[in-house]
């Protein structure tokens, strides 16, 4: 094989990747919304495997409560963009990528720009973002492109991928322009957890609504980082099998378990129903105990 084919940075890759899968992941885009705990690990290994442009977007700076998890995080990127920290590790790891931030995060000013020319979008916003996530899930959707959403949950995650010709963002979390706030945050548990295994050892009284705020790990966002990474390989390469929504991958580390399940119905599924219901009684609990 003649070594200039491929970037001397990505040669170990090949093998397990081939010479025209290694310039395809070269010549694609990913657009990645959040550079925190797993927007900036995604994009590392993202970078690692090859891929050579990225759109970057994060509105926030870095703080100190976000290196125990947050791959962007030193005591030398304090207060700094997440989306430029984040860049420039990139171009570290690649001086040949084409990255493009976006330091005022996605708004709906901005998001066509923000998706243009993306051939995957990475979801890495805040959980409670919900409007701006559907609006993201329902343009990529629009535009024909693949969505990717790996939640760190406990010592896991579950990994969830949204075909544009498939089942919608919507459908699946039962979510629409009507449901009100609270509600929305209720669905998107209870769609994004269909075996929420942490809740067996995680102390539910670290976990403030009103502060938005929740225990997490490292090792959590690495596994949903290996989840849409290994996703991403397979949309733009075609290697391997894609089981996009109402499918889900699911793996906690800790408990020692792994499922590969569908929720057929998706929102409309009764288990999903009785989840729902018992999520909203707990976040309803906890906001009138915040107040």
């Amino acid at each position: 094989m003649d070594n200039n084919i491929v970037q001397e940075e990505f040669l170990r890759n090949i093998g397990l990747l081939t010479v025209e899968e290694q310039k395809h992941l070269n010549s694609s885009r990913v657009a990645v919304a959040g550079a925190g705990g797993v927007g900036g690990i995604h994009v590392l290994t993202l970078a690692r495997l090859g891929v050579g442009r990225f759109t970057i977007a994060d509105h926030d700076t870095f703080d100190v409560v976000n290196i125990s998890r947050q791959f962007g995080a030193f005591h030398s990127t304090l207060n700094r963009n997440k989306a430029q920290v984040l860049a420039d590790m990139v171009k570290d790891i690649n001086p040949n990528a084409e990255v493009r931030v976006m330091e005022e995060g996605v708004t709906e000013n901005n998001i066509h720009a923000f998706l243009e020319g993306a051939d995957v979008y990475v979801d890495s916003i805040d959980f409670f973002e919900i409007d701006m996530r559907r609006l993201i899930f329902n343009t990529c959707r629009a535009k024909g492109i693949y969505a990717l959403t790996a939640a760190p949950l406990g010592f896991g995650a579950t990994l969830q991928v949204f075909d544009p010709e498939g089942m919608s963002f919507d459908d699946y979390f039962g979510i629409d322009d009507q449901t009100p706030p609270l509600e929305k945050i209720a669905a998107f548990a209870a769609g994004l957890t269909p075996n929420p295994y942490h809740l067996s050892y995680m102390d539910a009284t670290k976990v403030s609504f009103k502060r938005r705020t929740g225990p997490a790990v490292s090792p959590a966002c690495t596994m949903a980082a290996s989840l849409v990474a290994t996703e991403t390989v397979k949309i733009l390469t075609g290697k391997g099998e894609i089981r996009p929504i109402p499918c889900y991958l699911q793996f906690d580390m800790l408990l020692n378990k792994v499922k590969m399940g569908k929720i057929a119905l998706g929102a409309k599924s009764p288990s999903q129903k009785k989840k729902r219901r018992l999520i909203m009684e707990n976040l309803l609990m906890k906001s009138e105990e915040q107040q």
